[in-house]
């Protein structure tokens, strides 16, 4: 990549997440400001920045228009389908995508290993939030109010001796799911099956979704499953979130 691209790219990543003055975006790029400023009379005479009347720089409203015009070329299930035929190839197991919508998690993409047995998750179906480490993770991510009124919806059916069962008992796991980063799922829905999953994040840094690896306990017990496929999963769910313009 050339240098001038480089900085440009920098600079429009610098002034998307607030308005810069001209000294600010020299210093970033650790260039002259007289550089800096030839850089940024071109990307605001295309539109791709504009100067405020404080004399700062921000977005230009054309790359905000180009940016909407985009957005339907990064429908999460078409940007996130190869990372989870790659984790699946890589796992040997099955791979679920979730993702917030509306009111509701819902599944909206399923790599399946396993075959041939009758599992809950289908695609298009509410995620149930007291088993599944898919909804555990973007769960555990959002505020209060959030998960409030998601759990009003939950019902705590007992599947299995391992089924969390109570709203207590839920939150507890999801703290402990937002402190580490990741959750599980050991056999709660269906008892032979156990799960991990990490969340997706958008550009603001919310979570919006979640990848799970769900694997038949007769093949890797849960904690089997974390040493080996939790970092593969943290790395998917990492290059996910950059995808979606998210900046670690």
């Amino acid at each position: 990549m050339s240098q001038t691209v480089e900085r440009a790219i920098a600079i429009m990543e610098l002034t998307s997440a607030a308005p810069r003055t001209l000294t600010e975006v020299a210093e970033h790029l650790g260039v002259h400001r007289t550089t800096a400023l030839r850089l940024l009379r071109t990307l605001t005479d295309g539109g791709i920045t504009r100067r405020r009347d404080d004399g700062r720089y921000g977005i230009g409203y054309r790359l905000a228009g180009l940016a909407s015009l985009a957005n339907d070329q990064f429908d999460l299930r078409n940007l996130a389908h190869d990372h989870l035929v790659r984790l699946s190839q890589l796992s040997g197991h099955t791979i679920h995508l979730a993702a917030i919508e509306g009111d509701d998690i819902i599944y909206i993409d399923i790599v399946d290993r396993i075959g041939g047995l009758s599992l809950y998750a289908r695609v298009g179906r509410p995620v149930r939030l007291h088993t599944a480490a898919v909804g555990k993770a973007v769960l555990s991510q959002q505020s209060e109010d959030i998960i409030s009124a998601m759990l009003l919806r939950c019902d705590f059916e007992q599947f299995t001796q391992s089924t969390i069962a109570t709203p207590d008992a839920l939150m507890s796991e999801l703290r402990v799911a937002r402190e580490r980063g990741w959750a599980t799922d050991n056999g709660e829905m269906e008892a032979y099956l156990n799960c991990i999953g990490a969340p997706i994040r958008q550009s603001s840094g919310a979570v919006v979704a979640a990848v799970s690896v769900t694997a038949l306990k007769v093949k890797a017990d849960l904690a089997k499953l974390e040493s080996e496929m939790l970092p593969h999963l943290l790395q998917t769910c990492n290059d996910l979130s950059k995808d979606l313009g998210w900046l670690t």
